[in-house]
């Protein structure tokens, strides 16, 4: 069961990651080197598959229109292909199901630098092929590993102004509502995001697969109160986002999962830092450290771990 502290927080029940449509940029290069990254616009087709992901989403949240009682929050990211993006989707949600709309700069893309030189801008790119592309910094811009720790002090704050949202009742008058947090943002800040939120590591990041654009990841409420992209999306769909066969589990797992018990529980991870741990200790017997130290147990369980 969600544990008492969510259940008064009443959590958004999806958190649905969507990268904006075709933009000009990715339709031609050229097009970085006499426009500011964050002016880049939509094409038509970039406009089109917005308005689409309007749809989609839509029907996700309404459950194809068996849930009466829903409602949307949306973060966008100042760049204006974001923000068109967010004009297109917004065509297939009537005002009253909107409860907000926030600008999120800590969402927004990654830094490649001001006006890019094309054929540098290629070079450059082949050289993070081989560097990696989580550290290989862009010069006079940011690596992925930036942007992690920008989105890292976002997941921090940005989580504390949403729970602070949700205390303040800001997503919602009706307790009863199933509230839908849709982030509109950028290919590589959406998987930093969720890198950040599912404890990927690095080596894991580096086979993750940018999402197209307008595609949808849709993080949903499991019912011990886990977010898992397990529950919308087929073992199919995260295969070939990158997901390993461990990462695809793990997801399912937290599809039911009691908050908290993701170290007890998921003991694959541990295989990605060691290769062999030590034997048990044969002295240590698990129901002395229960009848010895009660105190510390009440409060590990009470700390949800």
């Amino acid at each position: 069961m969600v544990q008492e502290q969510d259940r008064k927080r009443h959590l958004p029940k999806r958190i649905i990651l969507v990268r904006h449509g075709e933009s000009q940029g990715n339709l031609d290069d050229s097009a970085y080197t006499t426009t500011p990254d964050y002016k880049i616009p939509l094409t038509q087709v970039g406009l089109d598959q917005a308005e689409e992901a309007g749809r989609r989403i839509h029907d996700v949240v309404s459950e194809n229109g068996m849930s009466k009682n829903w409602k949307v929050y949306i973060y966008v990211s100042p760049y204006e292909r974001t923000r068109s993006t967010l004009r297109m989707i917004g065509r297939s949600f009537p005002r009253g199901r909107v409860i907000g709309v926030r600008e999120e700069c800590r969402v927004r893309e990654q830094d490649f630098g001001n006006f890019q030189v094309e054929e540098r801008m290629r070079a450059i790119k082949e050289t993070r092929e081989r560097f990696g592309r989580f550290f290989f910094r862009f010069p006079d811009g940011e690596s992925a590993a930036d942007v992690f720790d920008r989105v890292a002090t976002k997941c921090a704050d940005f989580m504390e102004s949403m729970w602070r949202d949700i205390d303040m009742k800001r997503f919602n008058q009706d307790a009863n509502a199933d509230i839908n947090l849709v982030i509109i943002s950028h290919g590589l800040t959406s998987r930093v995001f969720l890198m950040k939120w599912f404890k990927w590591t690095v080596e894991q990041f580096e086979h993750l697969n940018n999402p197209g654009n307008c595609e949808c990841r849709v993080m949903q409420l499991g019912s011990g109160g886990e977010y898992s992209l397990a529950i919308h999306h087929s073992d199919e769909e995260l295969e070939r986002w990158g997901l390993s066969a461990e990462m695809i589990a793990d997801q399912r797992w937290r599809a039911t999962a009691t908050r908290g018990a993701w170290n007890d529980s998921c003991p694959w991870y541990l295989d990605a830092f060691f290769d062999r741990l030590a034997e048990p200790e044969e002295d240590v017997v698990e129901e002395d450290i229960i009848k010895d130290s009660p105190t510390v147990l009440d409060s590990i369980q009470n700390d949800g771990l």
